[in-house]
């Protein structure tokens, strides 16, 4: 059955380096790994098998760094509380695991344990003892060491799933850097979350490294909620919005335009990671400098070209996506 949710993005960290820091019992075997590979096909994904003893895990790293000099590092879980102290690089923590030695006692991560994908050793089974999880308790007091140093604010992101049943550290990292984002989803990465939480902010990263500027969308909230709310109150999505902001999000800059900031809390429910400083709040729409506005307002004179949503030649969602379809992202 074709997945609904992959898809390849060949210009995407083309001929660039993406390390990926994987989380407790598990390896560089992991399924994110095969997935990163799959969506970003041009890219050289290498992802170590960490030693158990933490000293020596972030041993590996650095001198992995060091020799590979990755463009991207991403991190899941202990291995976002690896990838956070590696600085000097863009990178994605998800989940990060700031506490582990807590997350070991107070859900049962003591003892013998299994690896949960194939180790290149053909280790099957470690145990954690009381020594070990001192290791992993020393080795978190280095968190955040550099996070005030130059530049290191703007270099890493973090990501939250807001259905995490295991690790809650969304305000440890918001204490010390400003890039703290909520998805939805749970601790273990899906295809669903990953396409639409962690490649936005791929796409982001990628964009600053190359210059690249893409052409300008402003998308007016009203145009992506339903006209009539349920019975109990609830505006949902219009049919095909979140389908076309993810097909617009591939090739233009978007931005979500509202009259008052009421409207986060919908951009954040319904849009999520895209809508994250890319949200604008004003009512002079003809003021917005860009390419593109798609608004279901009588704007009068635009900066921008405009697309009257709800008009008889954009009367749906599918209308716009084939108009931008057929422009290519121009």
């Amino acid at each position: 059955m074709e997945n609904q949710y992959i898809k390849q993005f060949p210009e995407l960290m083309a001929d660039k380096t993406v390390l990926y820091v994987h989380g407790f019992g598990s390896s560089g075997q992991s399924g994110t790994v095969s997935r990163l590979r799959q969506v970003l096909p041009n890219a050289r994904v290498v992802a170590p098998d960490l030693p158990i003893h933490p000293e020596e895990a972030i041993g590996l790293l650095r001198d992995t760094c060091a020799r590979e000099q990755p463009s991207l590092i991403l991190g899941t879980s202990m291995g976002g509380m690896y990838a956070e102290m590696l600085y000097g690089y863009d990178r994605i923590v998800t989940n990060p695991a700031f506490g582990i030695a807590e997350t070991m006692h107070s859900h049962g991560l003591t003892g013998k344990q299994q690896f949960f994908s194939p180790r290149q050793d053909g280790v099957q089974e470690f145990y954690v003892d009381k020594p070990l999880v001192k290791e992993y308790q020393l080795i978190t007091e280095q968190n955040f060491a550099h996070a005030d140093d130059e530049g290191e604010q703007g270099r890493v992101f973090g990501l939250f799933g807001d259905e995490d049943p295991l690790v809650h550290t969304y305000d440890t990292f918001a204490a010390h850097y400003t890039q703290a984002i909520r998805f939805h989803g749970e601790h273990r990465m899906d295809d669903r979350s990953f396409m639409h939480s962690v490649l936005p902010v791929i796409r982001w990263i990628d964009d600053r490294q190359e210059h690249r500027e893409r052409p300008i969308i402003y998308i007016g909230v009203e145009t992506l909620m339903e006209s009539r709310p349920t019975k109990q109150g609830e505006v949902k999505p219009a049919a095909s919005a979140q389908k076309a902001v993810r097909r617009l999000i591939e090739c233009y800059q978007v931005y979500f335009v509202g009259d008052n900031p009421a409207a986060a809390a919908w951009l954040d429910e319904y849009i999520n990671v895209p809508a994250w400083h890319h949200a604008v709040y004003t009512h002079r729409r003809d003021l917005l400098y860009g390419d593109y506005l798609v608004s279901a307002r009588q704007e009068g004179d635009t900066m921008a070209t405009l697309l009257e949503y709800g008009s008889d030649t954009f009367k749906t969602w599918e209308d716009v996506i084939e108009y931008f379809d057929r422009l290519g992202g121009q």
